[in-house]
């Protein structure tokens, strides 16, 4: 399959799942209809494809898919939150976010802002109602939790929006793009194991294969945002889906700002050779790592 069919039977798998979180008489609700117009905006739904295919390579019942199905659907929220704060003008200050008008020009600054908290807040609610119902996710839910707060996505923005227009040195850069990119990405990859084996913390820390998954969101995650930084200066708007130049603009660190574009791409391929090598354990643990094949290559080469 290419990435373009798994991308797209990721899309007919999430989109009904995410077209029932909220009731009909919610949606009546501006904040809602806000939170939905950038939920549905569309985007490549990278985070879900990714949990499918970590639920694939492993083995996953029916019945742990359609569990599965609803972490992704949760996670795709936390991450439509996260890019709807992003673009409001106290931050990224962006107009265009997968090829449409952002949240806030659409809704304004106080309704997209109050459609970030609801969606951010309705994942919570999800995370902690199927912990309820089955206790063996309790740590999964927390481990997604964990990764979009202050130790994952919200403490590398925080690093990234302050290091504006200073400079800093490659080790802080990587530790702001671990936590801001690779978090949620993590999420994506190593959640389903957990949910699948009903591992707690400890097991988790001790799992061979949730080690090597981890190992494996680290470097697709760094692969994601350096290729995200090449196109930053390389891509056009009309194809990347929204503005580019932004670094720039932002006097924000980056991969190229910091190594120049030759020593990004350097970077860039060292992350991929390092995905086939954790790629390469797992195939020899027995597993089918065919589907993250071609994702690697789409990461390494993707122009949107």
């Amino acid at each position: 399959m290419t990435i373009g069919q798994y991308a797209s039977d990721t899309a007919k798998w999430l989109d009904p799942e995410l077209g029932s979180v909220f009731s009909d008489e919610q949606k009546e609700d501006i904040t809602v209809k806000a939170a939905l117009y950038s939920l549905n905006a569309g985007g490549k739904r990278i985070r879900p494809l990714m949990m499918r295919m970590t639920a694939g390579m492993i083995g996953c019942s029916d019945e742990k898919m359609a569990d599965v199905l609803y972490y992704a659907a949760t996670l795709e929220m936390i991450h439509t939150y996260s890019l709807i704060h992003d673009d409001l003008p106290a931050m990224d200050n962006d107009d265009l976010r997968r090829g449409k008008p952002t949240c806030h020009k659409v809704f304004g600054e106080g309704i997209a802002t109050l459609a970030g908290d609801l969606l951010l807040n309705t994942a919570c609610e999800r995370l902690f109602k199927i912990a309820l119902s089955k206790p063996e996710y309790l740590y999964a839910s927390y481990y997604m939790c964990k990764n979009a707060g202050l130790d994952g996505m919200v403490g590398g923005q925080s690093i990234d929006l302050d290091s504006e227009g200073k400079t800093i040195g490659l080790d802080l850069l990587y530790e702001l793009q671990r936590k801001k990119t690779g978090a949620l990405i993590e999420s994506a990859v190593v959640t389903p194991y957990y949910l699948i084996k009903g591992l707690d913390e400890k097991q988790a820390n001790e799992d061979i294969t949730a080690g090597l998954l981890r190992k494996l969101a680290g470097h697709i995650g760094l692969a994601f945002q350096i290729r995200d930084d090449i196109l930053d200066v390389l891509s056009d708007p009309s194809i990347l889906g929204k503005n580019t130049g932004k670094d720039e603009r932002d006097s924000k660190a980056t991969f190229v700002t910091l190594l120049g574009l030759d020593g990004a791409q350097d970077k860039l391929s060292g992350e991929i050779k390092a995905a086939y090598e954790v790629l390469s354990a797992l195939e020899k643990a027995g597993y089918d790592t065919n589907g993250y094949k071609v994702l690697t290559d789409y990461l390494e080469k993707r122009d949107s």
